[in-house]
C-alpha cells in the first residue's frame, strides 16, 4: 500500500503540475491563512492557555464573531467550520479572520481549523464550496483503493489551499445494520475488510496531502437503530463481535499510522455497561490506547448531541472526557463561549488528576501543531488541482455504478420504433434543490443519439401536483426512468408511494436509487434497478449510459440487501 501510495501521489503531482498554468488566473495562490508566530515553549503557557489547546467550537460565516473574544484570550485552540450556503473564497475569508484572531492571542497560537468533509449526506459542494466528495459506500462500490487514494490526496490539496489542516473523515464505521439512521453511505459498507481496505486507502490520501485524517467513530457506530444526535445508542454485539467486526477497521487503522481517532456516543454494555464511549476510561485508555497501541489524538463526538447531554451539561460532558482520556473536545454549536469555558475551567483547576489530563492532552495537540509547522510561519500553499481532481472524480463515478438486477434483461435499452422516428425518455428526478445542477449532465448521452427528453424534479415529498406533473411526463414515453434519494434508513413514504404508484401505472422503466441502496426493497415492483450511492453529474451520466449500452456496469453493492432484491 505505502508503494501504490507513493505512485499516487507522484502522479497526482504530475497531473496538478500539468495543469497548474491553465488554472493559474482562475485560481491565484491564496495567501496562508496564519502569518510567522514567534517561538513559543509548551511550557510557556498557562493552565487556562493548555485548556483551550484542547477545546473545538462551531463556526459559520454568521457565528464566528461570537467566539472572538475567547480566541483572543487563547480559551480556544481549534474550530469546526460549519456547513453555510457561501462559497470556497468566503470560507478562505473566515479562515483567514479566525487565524487572525488567534494572532492577538497572548502566544499567539495559531488554530487547528477542521471540517467534516466526508461527502454524500454530510456534505455538498454549494455548502462549503468545496468540489464534490464521493460518498464512502460510492467508493466502495467502486473498489479502486489507488483512485480513492488519489480523490483524497487532491481533495486534501484543496482543503489546504483553504487553511484547513484537519478532516473528520473516513468513516470506519461497519453498517451491519441495514436501519441504521445516520451512517448510511457514510459507510464503505457491511463487509469489515472492505471498510478496512477503502478506509485506510481514503485515510493515507488525505495524510500524503498533509491533511490530518481523524477515523470515526471508534468503536463502530455501524449497528445502531437510533440517532445519536437525538438518542443514546445501544449496541448489544458481543466483546467477540464487536472485535471482529466494528472494531478491526479502527485497529487496521492504527497499524497503519491512523493520526486521530473520534469516539462514538455510544454505549457498548460488553465493553463498559455504565459509559458510552466518549466518557468510558475502559475503551478509551484500556481498549483503544493499550491493546490497540493508538499514541495519537482521540477526539470526541459533537457534545451537544443528545447522547451526550443526556448525561450532563456540555461543560460537564467535557470535563468527564477529557478525565476519560480524550485529548480534543468538540464543543458543538449551541454554546456560550466564555460560560462553559469557564464552567470547564473550574473543574479542571481544583483536580490534579485534571490538571494532569489537561497538561497531557493540549502537550499532544501543540506537538501536532508543531509538527504541521503551524508555530514555524505560513505553511507552502499548493496549486490548484481542478482537472486533475475531476478526472478522477469521473473514473470513481463510472466505476462505481452498479446493476443491481435486470429481470426482464431490459439494459441495454433499444428502442423499437420505426426508422426515423426519434425515440422519448421522461426522466423523474427525486432530489433536494441543492442536488439541482448535477441533474442535467443524465440528459447529455440520451441527446447525443438523438433522444427527445422530458424530465421533472420532484420535490423531496412529493404533493399530488409532483404525481400529476410525473404522470404527464411519463405518458407516451419510449422509457420512464425514475430516481429516489432516501438519506440512510429514512424512507419518505410520499416519495415511496409516489414512484411505486408511477411503477405500476408505466411497467417499462428503469429505477435508480441515488443515495442509500437500503431503499431498493421499496419498489419490489422496479424490474431493471441501478444504484449510485450518491448524487453528481458523472454518477448520473454514466447510469444513462449503462441504459443505452455505451458502457458496462462495473460497481458491486458493498451492502447485503435481502436476498430477493439481489438477485439480477
Amino acid at each position: 500500500m505505502i508503494k501504490k501510495l507513493f505512485l499516487i501521489v507522484c502522479l497526482c503531482w504530475w497531473a496538478s503540475s500539468a495543469v497548474a498554468q491553465q488554472t493559474a488566473a482562475a485560481h491565484p495562490p491564496v495567501p496562508a491563512p496564519q502569518p510567522a508566530v514567534p517561538q513559543v515553549r509548551f511550557e510557556d503557557l498557562s493552565l487556562e492557555e493548555k485548556l483551550g489547546q484542547t477545546l473545538v467550537v462551531f463556526a459559520d460565516v454568521d457565528s464566528a464573531d461570537m467566539f472572538r473574544p475567547v480566541i483572543e484570550s487563547g480559551k480556544v485552540g481549534g474550530v469546526l467550520i460549519q456547513w453555510g450556503n457561501y462559497s470556497l473564497e468566503q470560507t478562505r475569508q473566515l479562515i483567514e479572520k479566525l487565524q487572525s484572531w488567534a494572532q492577538n492571542s497572548p502566544h499567539k497560537i495559531p488554530l487547528l481549523i477542521a471540517i467534516d468533509y466526508e461527502g454524500g449526506t454530510v456534505y455538498t459542494p454549494i455548502t462549503l464550496g468545496f468540489d464534490y466528495l464521493p460518498t464512502n459506500m460510492m467508493l466502495a462500490a467502486a473498489g479502486d483503493e489507488e483512485g480513492t487514494a488519489s480523490i483524497a490526496y487532491l481533495a486534501g490539496l484543496e482543503l489546504r489551499r483553504a487553511g484547513v489542516h484537519i478532516n473528520f473523515s473516513p468513516v470506519l464505521d461497519v453498517n451491519s445494520n441495514p436501519h441504521n439512521p445516520i451512517i448510511g453511505v457514510r459507510s464503505f459498507g457491511s463487509d469489515p475488510e472492505n471498510v478496512t481496505k477503502m478506509g485506510i486507502s481514503l485515510m493515507n490520501g488525505f495524510k500524503a496531502a498533509g491533511i490530518v485524517s481523524i477515523v470515526k467513530h471508534f468503536p463502530g457506530h455501524g449497528d445502531t437503530s437510533v440517532d445519536s444526535h437525538y438518542q443514546v445508542p445501544v449496541v448489544q454485539a458481543t466483546d467477540k463481535e464487536l472485535r471482529q467486526v466494528h472494531i478491526a477497521p479502527f485497529a487496521k487503522a492504527v497499524q497503519h499510522g491512523a493520526q486521530g481517532v473520534m469516539t462514538s456516543h455510544v454505549l457498548y454494555p460488553a465493553l463498559d455497561n455504565k459509559n458510552i464511549a466518549t466518557f468510558s476510561r475502559p475503551i478509551l485508555q484500556d481498549l483503544l490506547r493499550t491493546q490497540l497501541g493508538f499514541d495519537g489524538l482521540i477526539v470526541t463526538d459533537s457534545l451537544d448531541m443528545k447522547a451526550a447531554t443526556t448525561f450532563c451539561t456540555i461543560a460537564d460532558c467535557a470535563v468527564r472526557a477529557l478525565n476519560a482520556g480524550t485529548d480534543m473536545v468538540l464543543l458543538g454549536r449551541y454554546i456560550k463561549p466564555q460560560t462553559t469555558f469557564n464552567r470547564i475551567y473550574k473543574q479542571i483547576k481544583d483536580s490534579a488528576a485534571g490538571i494532569e489530563r489537561v497538561n497531557e492532552a493540549s502537550l499532544k495537540i501543540f506537538n501536532l501543531k508543531k509538527q504541521l509547522g503551524l508555530l514555524d510561519g505560513p505553511r507552502p500553499v499548493p496549486d490548484p488541482i481542478d482537472k486533475a481532481y475531476q478526472a478522477e472524480l469521473e473514473k470513481i463515478s463510472d466505476e462505481a455504478v452498479t446493476l443491481v438486477r435486470d429481470r426482464a434483461n431490459l439494459l441495454p435499452f433499444v428502442p423499437q420504433l420505426p426508422a426515423g422516428q426519434s425515440p422519448t425518455v421522461c426522466a423523474v428526478f427525486f432530489a433536494p434543490s441543492r442536488f439541482a445542477d448535477q441533474l442535467m449532465s443524465f440528459s447529455k448521452p440520451f441527446l447525443e443519439k438523438g433522444w427527445r427528453i422530458r424530465s421533472y424534479n420532484a420535490a423531496m415529498t412529493p404533493r399530488a401536483k409532483d404525481a400529476r406533473r410525473a404522470r404527464e411526463c411519463a405518458e407516451g414515453a419510449d422509457l420512464l426512468i425514475v430516481t429516489s434519494l432516501q438519506w440512510a434508513d429514512k424512507t419518505n413514504i410520499n416519495q415511496k408511494n409516489t414512484i411505486n404508484a408511477l411503477f405500476k401505472e408505466y411497467p417499462h422503466n428503469v429505477f435508480i436509487s441515488t443515495m442509500s441502496p437500503y431503499d431498493i426493497p421499496n419498489y419490489p415492483n422496479a424490474n431493471t434497478v441501478l444504484a449510485t450511492y450518491g448524487l453528481n453529474k458523472y454518477v448520473l451520466q454514466t447510469a444513462a449510459d449503462i441504459i443505452l449500452g455505451n458502457i458496462k456496469p462495473r460497481g458491486h453493492l458493498p451492502v447485503e440487501l435481502p436476498q430477493e432484491e439481489n438477485n439480477q
